[in-house]
């Protein structure tokens, strides 16, 4: 799923775990507890960003239909 420059600046916007999880659910994002922990915590700067995070937040990195990011082939398609 592509994210809009929007969508990134209103997830990095939200404070706490409880709000980014009401955001995503609001856009119709699948975001787990778990998954909403690590992105608060990366954007609080409690967790450095993977090279691979970076990348999607400019924008370079697109996920797959399941939501796990495929590098090179989706695993799903083939």
């Amino acid at each position: 799923m592509k994210f809009t420059k929007e969508q990134i600046r209103n997830a990095m916007n939200c404070k706490t775990v409880d709000e980014l999880l009401a955001y995503a659910k609001s856009e119709g994002v699948e975001l787990s507890r778990e998954q909403a922990e690590e992105y608060i915590a990366a954007i609080t700067g409690k967790r450095k960003l993977t090279d691979d995070e970076l990348a999607q937040v400019a924008g370079g990195i697109d996920y797959d239909r399941c939501g796990r990011f495929c590098k090179d082939n989706c695993p799903k398609e083939k």
